[in-house]
């Protein structure tokens, strides 16, 4: 794995691990394989990894995904991605594990039915039969919200593939805990922020602040209350390594959740106040009163959160990091 080093005015920038679990990571013996780099969590992932462990960095953590290719980091970091297929070619050691690869619920729509869970099977079983020949104490698999939607009928079909797909890993990995004494952490994630975001068209978060940074309104096209709670990758991230390294043995499972519930007419308003006061926010009138709610229990999350040291990113922070992301990558 080459890195090239980081600026300290671009690494000082940067969100970072924070709590006890952050420094038991950095002194402790673990290697970390994040398989699905090249993703939003992943690349996020990595340069929080890059943040803590410094010159470390490249003999501890390894990246992999469906192809070997060299990711781009901001502050000039690279870092070498090896195929998925040659996960199992690791030596052993002690090391936590991200799992992370998974095709999302827009292959789900793009994809036939048989198609999307024979390559998600394949991603997921790859990466269980590796575990315990590489070394694994923990695995942290990032589940979804829409676990919730499988029974629901008038969820979109592929959303509903894609939650019965996360079921089945959560339940395959848990028994994996459970059987080698090993820890999982499970997160059901609903909406975060933060650098690395992607699909940037497909969140409202993303499109508020594409609005703002272009100088325009920001456009609400909702015509029913919609309300999300957002949480920081970078404090996720610090929770999931926190419950990796506390020493307990088998799942821990938990929805991701911000301290504050929000309709998108508060969302908006953070965004034009902080980014572009003054051009104000549209939205056409609400003719449905039935809200579109999706926000978690992040009850689990906050006790861990608050038990592990963390300090919650509030949400104006969360809107300035995405942005500051966002502005820089329309400026490459």
């Amino acid at each position: 794995m080459t890195v090239a080093r980081a600026s300290a005015a671009a690494l000082a920038a940067c969100p970072g691990l924070t709590g006890v679990g952050a420094t038991r990571l950095r002194e402790g013996p673990w290697r970390v394989v994040v398989a699905g780099a090249g993703g939003w969590l992943g690349l996020a992932a990595l340069e929080l990894l890059h943040g803590l462990l410094g010159e470390r960095f490249a003999e501890r953590v390894k990246a992999f995904g469906s192809s070997a290719r060299t990711l781009s980091l901001r502050g000039g970091v690279s870092v070498d991605q090896q195929p998925l297929s040659a996960l199992a070619d690791l030596p052993p050691r002690p090391t936590l594990v991200l799992h992370l690869a998974f095709l999302t619920q827009e292959k789900a729509s793009a994809m036939s039915e048989a198609d999307y869970i024979a390559a998600n099977r394949a991603i997921s079983g790859a990466v269980l039969a590796a575990l315990d020949g590489l070394g694994a104490e923990g695995v942290f698999l990032p589940s979804s919200g829409a676990v919730y939607m499988v029974d629901r009928p008038q969820a979109q079909a592929a959303m509903r593939l894609y939650g019965r797909m996360k079921l089945e890993d959560e339940t395959a990995f848990a028994d994996w805990s459970r059987a080698r004494r090993k820890r999982a952490v499970i997160a059901r994630v609903f909406n975060l922020s933060g650098p690395y975001i992607n699909k940037q068209s497909s969140y409202a978060l993303a499109c508020f602040i594409a609005d703002a940074l272009a100088g325009r309104p920001i456009e609400i096209r909702a015509t029913r209350p919609v309300l999300r709670s957002y949480a920081a990758i970078s404090e996720l991230m610090s929770v999931v390594f926190g419950a990796l390294t506390d020493g307990e043995a088998g799942p821990v499972l938990f929805d991701t959740a911000g301290d504050e519930v929000l309709e998108m007419d508060e969302i908006a308003s953070v965004v034009e106040r902080s980014l572009s006061p003054g051009h104000g926010v549209r939205r056409p009138p609400l003719t449905e009163s039935e809200p579109d709610r999706y926000t978690g229990d992040g009850a689990v999350y906050r006790r861990f959160r608050d038990h592990l040291g963390i300090e919650p990113v509030a949400f104006s922070r969360q809107v300035e990091e995405t942005s500051r992301f966002m502005a820089g990558e329309a400026g490459t």
